[in-house]
């Protein structure tokens, strides 16, 4: 069952980039938009959106490999970093929720 939410996919708008990948980030939230960071079970398959961060456009196009920056392990660090802050944000505005 994939775990596909328009809500968290729309949250995006207006955020603040969490992957923040130096002098690549280009800071502007009027291009973030929710990135899928780890991997979907097939071919062209995007993982759920909970496995996903708030991404500028910049930082989203080395995440996802279509511009080549740094090290890719270290860029996949920050992805994974970033997906950890936009959980908490999504906690935060309730669009995610832990059983107590």
């Amino acid at each position: 069952m994939s775990v596909i939410s328009k809500k968290i996919r729309n949250s995006a708008r207006g955020q603040q980039c969490q992957v923040r990948i130096p002098g690549v980030c280009n800071r502007n939230p009027e291009t973030v938009i929710l990135a899928h960071v780890g991997k979907g079970s097939g071919m062209g398959q995007k993982c759920d959106d909970i496995h996903a961060t708030y991404a500028c456009s910049a930082c989203h196009d080395v995440i996802d490999g279509r511009v080549r920056i740094g090290d890719p392990r270290i860029n996949r660090l920050y992805a994974y970093e970033a997906m950890v802050r936009t959980q908490k944000l999504l906690l935060e505005q309730e669009l995610i929720q832990v059983a107590k």
